[in-house]
């Protein structure tokens, strides 16, 4: 479930600070200096709230959690990213561009609000992961759950949270790549 959470974080992070790169070079109307100065405010303002966001819902589907049955349907990490970063293309192009756009009239605001984004993300990513970690599973959300885009894991939709053993699946606690041990 943190996979289909951090899978976005990445692309939206990377790309906002591209823009915000790419908004450093427009003077813009504002300036440079009131555009960054925007710009983390922005940025901070737009972690918090993606962190914050919906943190009750995922709370309690935590806390309703079962185990995972037979004939539970759960994907791989890489499936599950594949299949949200496939669903959402059209936001990962328009938003980095939507970002440098603004650029003209404030610098480096827009790309500082989208890597904002892609940090409160990653964030909340973190803190299932460490609620992953206390409770000893590894959170899943059933895949016929999650909308048509692959997104939404806390969304109406989603009944609960499936539970399996820590070692589960090639996703770490907090939707990271698992790391296999170097044979020695």
């Amino acid at each position: 479930m943190a996979v289909v959470v951090r899978a976005g974080a990445a692309p939206l992070f990377w790309a906002g600070v591209c823009a915000a790169g790419i908004g450093a070079l427009v003077p813009g109307l504002t300036g440079r200096r009131i555009g960054g100065l925007a710009g983390a405010a922005l940025f901070l303002v737009a972690l918090a709230v993606v962190f914050c966001a919906r943190r009750g819902r995922y709370a309690a589907l935590v806390a309703s959690a079962a185990r995972a049955a037979k004939l539970d349907v759960l994907q791989d990490r890489a499936v599950s990213v594949r299949a949200w970063r496939r669903g959402h293309r059209w936001w990962l192009l328009l938003a980095p561009a939507a970002a440098v756009a603004s650029a003209f009239a404030v610098p480096i605001a827009g790309g500082l609000l989208l890597a904002g984004c892609g940090a409160g993300l990653w964030l909340k990513a973190a803190w299932v992961g460490r609620r992953e970690l206390a409770g000893g599973v590894l959170l899943w959300v059933r895949v016929d759950w999650l909308d048509a885009r692959a997104g939404r894991p806390a969304g109406k939709t989603v009944k609960g949270y499936r539970t399996t053993g820590i070692a589960a699946g090639d996703a770490a606690p907090g939707g990271a790549r698992r790391r296999t041990a170097a044979l020695v």
